[in-house]
């Protein structure tokens, strides 16, 4: 496997890892301190984290020992920042950071959907059957 196939999974363990951990947290150490709302919240953000993770995981065994195309790394950088924003904004929103950490979720939301985009395009120019999976 090449150093970016590498990165990519290195980068989907470490959101898994944050994940799982931020699960943990809003289970046991949450739960009766926030709101049920902002634990809803706080459960959305380590779920959406844990789902990137997991496709970014993915994402490093298609690119496998090829170079990456511009498409995987669109989608790895929109899955990373993606998750960042969405999933650190809503966190910290639940754990009663500032009001406007609001607005940062829906952008986090698009580079997500940036990221879903670049695998549905690097499929879509890749019909020689080089992927793996």
């Amino acid at each position: 496997m090449d150093a970016t196939g590498r990165r990519y999974r290195a980068l989907g363990g470490l959101l898994g890892l944050a994940s799982v951990a931020a699960g943990a947290f809003g289970a046991h150490g949450l739960e009766g301190t926030l709101s049920s709302r902002m634990l809803e919240v706080f459960e959305t953000a380590a779920r959406y984290a844990m789902y990137h993770a997991l496709a970014l995981l993915a994402l490093g065994a298609m690119v496998g020992g090829r170079p990456p195309a511009a498409a995987d790394r669109v989608a790895a950088w929109g899955f990373g920042l993606g998750t960042l924003l969405f999933s650190g904004s809503l966190a910290a929103l639940a754990l009663g950071g500032p009001r406007w950490l609001g607005m940062v979720a829906p952008v986090g939301g698009v580079a997500l959907m940036v990221g879903w985009a670049g695998v549905a395009g690097g499929a879509w120019a890749r019909r020689d059957g080089a992927d793996r999976l």
